[in-house]
């Protein structure tokens, strides 16, 4: 019998929406740069706010999004943002380029071009687009993406205008660039597929290579995203955004299975017990008095000196199950603490940890007995300003009642680690309705017969070419084609006399290396690269400094722990907001901050300096390695020539990214031989 956790046991289906940025000269609906501003010039502060479909409804993602009352406050650039972002001017035309490559996709996947495209305007108040909508357009349905010998159907490909980046968030206001806003995305939906996680995920490795194959896509981390709808046993979809890396992948849809299970389990038992949904919250009490009487908790001391107040809500029927722990890390109380961040609220207990937290049992017993509860009763202690705990409460309460369902349909975020936590509800029909500022376009068949010869080769057939071209074997190939350093590689090996599979080793192997000792490659820039491959070029550096100088640029770039959850780094995050400021965000907890920046740029030359890089003469190295024999004359007596690996670990502690090791070796074997003759 299968496992509980077997994919196919638990019926396990995927289906994928890539997000992939165009490497185009103009943004989707205005002639500005695609590419990332370096400061912002100037500002300008909005409130959105949720508006009703063309049949008078709301979108229940929009009414979630205006609750948390945010100001946005969106940064721009000159010659990366114009009118159109700001919404002062009307869009322009859809970029041909853009639309053109969205075609070529649409032709590769087999899919149906719709004879007529038209824009349609996709509400999001989230603040990550200044109009409240975001810009989509339907290009082609159906088709399918061969994948070792299995069709997987395609259901439609759009083509879309990414949103600003978040760059920020503090006090109720959020802070966005403009520069990402309006770069063209061609975002690819799949049908759903079965199978275990790591079969899954050539799905996307497939799909991701054949667009990378068109070399018509933009490169680098943030350029494709991975939204994930997972669910289990028939049960509701869960939609998970932003994955962004394959092995984050794998971890994102084996937590899913695993929460979404361990809820499916949480229900049952709720089942079991016979609970009344109808009644979870039909009693709300406030409590401020008691938990604020001796206030020895420190969370309830700081709500009650930022004015806050403090609720307790009954749940009927819930006692022990709201802390029950199915798996590791997976019970509902953690599942409302991650509710109520969106508030900003970090004040919300409940009667399965209690007493603990500063909470006694005495305030514990006093709150029960305000509630009326019984022994087969829960409560929900939440504190905060008076504003947002109404709206989070009643976001407890949805989701309290919805446990009894099992699993909720809703929108996650993947985090860096491979879980998820709760995003927003997941969007209605009421979201889409028709762009009045732009006119249709007609797709004809000479328009179509003249791009089927644009679409991309065969993945094989690229790397076949590539390991002829530079002389790499197949495997090597492969990664440097899959990596974000595939244009940087062949820069490099057409402008250098280095050898190109020593190139294309630093910048898969030893920075896939690098990455799993801790460090953050996506700090390290193609300048910084090129810079380094540019001084092994000229003989400046020898070969074991280049990983050497590659850890200095990215520790420049890097930040210490984050002073939130103490656990996660801070990792700057693309343009800076002016010369001094910089976006920092931490890889675990989500938190956004803007640091002070002080001498942080390393250069190519203070980075050769700090290791000790540059290169020595031979007759330099051979007085030094003189000088570590004379100092081990002991052990090359007792050990004789099986000495020379003691020696060589010492020489290349000295002479690590000044000298070559093969020569080390050579000029130690070759003294220790002649020592040996005498």
């Amino acid at each position: 019998m299968a496992s509980p956790l077997d994919p196919a046991s638990l019926n396990l289906k995927v289906g994928f929406e890539i997000h992939q940025q165009l490497a185009t000269k103009s943004k989707l609906f205005c002639n500005c740069s695609c590419e990332e501003a370096k400061e912002y010039d100037s500002s300008f502060v909005r409130k959105l706010r949720p508006t009703q479909s063309e049949l008078g409804a709301y979108d229940p993602a929009a009414m979630f999004e205006s609750s948390k009352m945010h100001i946005v406050k969106y940064q721009a650039a000159l010659g990366s943002s114009c009118l159109v972002e700001a919404d002062e001017e009307p869009p322009h035309d859809v970029s041909r380029e853009a639309l053109e490559i969205a075609l070529i996709f649409s032709l590769a996947l087999h899919s149906k071009v719709m004879d007529e495209i038209h824009v349609m305007r996709k509400i999001v108040i989230d603040g990550s687009n200044t109009t409240g909508f975001q810009r989509t357009i339907l290009v082609a349905s159906g088709g399918y993406l061969d994948i070792a010998g299995k069709r997987v159907g395609v259901q439609s490909i759009c083509l879309e205008e990414d949103a600003a980046k978040l760059i920020g968030e503090e006090k109720g206001v959020r802070k966005f660039g403009l520069d990402r806003l309006g770069v063209p995305l061609v975002e690819i939906a799949l049908e759903p597929v079965t199978g275990r996680p790591s079969e899954i995920m050539q799905v996307a490795l497939t799909l991701g290579r054949l667009l990378r194959a068109s070399k018509r896509v933009a490169r680098g981390l943030g350029s494709i995203r991975q939204d994930i709808n997972i669910s289990v046993q028939e049960g509701a979809v869960v939609e998970v955004k932003g994955v962004q890396q394959l092995d984050q992948l794998v971890k994102v849809i084996e937590h899913e299975m695993q929460r979404q299970y361990g809820l499916i389990v949480i229900a049952q038992k709720l089942k079991e017990k016979n609970v009344d949904i109808k009644k979870v919250g039909d009693r709300i009490e406030d409590v401020t008095d008691i938990l604020g009487n001796k206030a020895s908790s420190r969370i309830v001391k700081k709500i009650l000196e930022g004015g806050g107040r403090i609720i307790a809500i009954k749940v009927p029927g819930f006692a022990g199950m709201i802390g029950f722990e199915p798996y590791n890390d997976i019970r509902l109380g953690r599942e409302l603490g991650k509710l109520v961040k969106f508030y900003d609220i970090d004040g919300v207990f409940h009667s399965d940890e209690l007493p603990n937290y500063g909470i006694t049992e005495e305030e514990v017993a006093a709150v029960k007995q305000r509630l009326q509860m019984s022994d087969n009763d829960a409560f929900v202690i939440l504190g905060g300003p008076n504003d947002k705990v109404k709206f989070a409460s009643d976001a407890i309460i949805r989701r309290l009642k919805a446990a009894v369902d099992g699993v909720p349909a809703e929108t996650r975020a993947a985090t860096p680690d491979g879980k998820t936590v709760f995003l927003r509800p997941r969007p209605g029909v009421a979201r889409m309705y028709p762009e009045t500022d732009i006119l249709p376009i007609a797709i004809t068949d000479s328009m179509l017969v003249s791009l089927v010869d644009k679409a991309p080769r065969q993945w094989d057939e690229i790397v076949d070419s590539l390991a002829k071209k530079y002389h790499l074997n197949r495997k090597l190939a492969s990664q440097i084609f899959d990596s974000d350093y595939l244009n940087v590689f062949e820069e490099i090996a057409s402008e250098s006399k280095i050898e190109p599979t020593f190139i294309a080793a630093k910048l898969t192997e030893d920075l896939t290396s690098l990455q799993r000792q801790g460090w953050d490659i996506s700090v390290l820039t193609n300048k910084d690269i090129k810079d380094v491959f540019k001084e092994l070029n000229n003989g400046s550096i020898p070969k074991e400094a280049v990983v050497l100088l590659f850890e200095v640029l990215i520790k420049a770039n890097s930040r210490p722990k984050c002073d939130n959850c103490k656990i996660g780094k801070m990792r700057p995050e693309l343009a800076r907001v002016t010369d001094q400021i910089r976006a920092y965000k931490c890889d675990n907890c989500g938190k956004r901050d803007l640091v002070t920046v002080v001498n942080e740029q390393v250069n190519i030359s203070e980075a050769i300096q700090a290791v000790g890089a540059s290169s020595i003469s031979d007759e330099e190295l051979s007085k030094g390695l003189d000088t570590i024999i004379t100092n081990n004359m002991a052990i090359i007596k007792e050990k004789g020539m099986n000495a020379l690996n003691t020696l060589m670990g010492r020489a290349m502690a000295e002479y690590r990214g000044k000298a070559n090791g093969q020569k080390v070796n050579a000029m130690l074997k070759d003294k220790m031989n002649k020592m040996a003759n005498k």
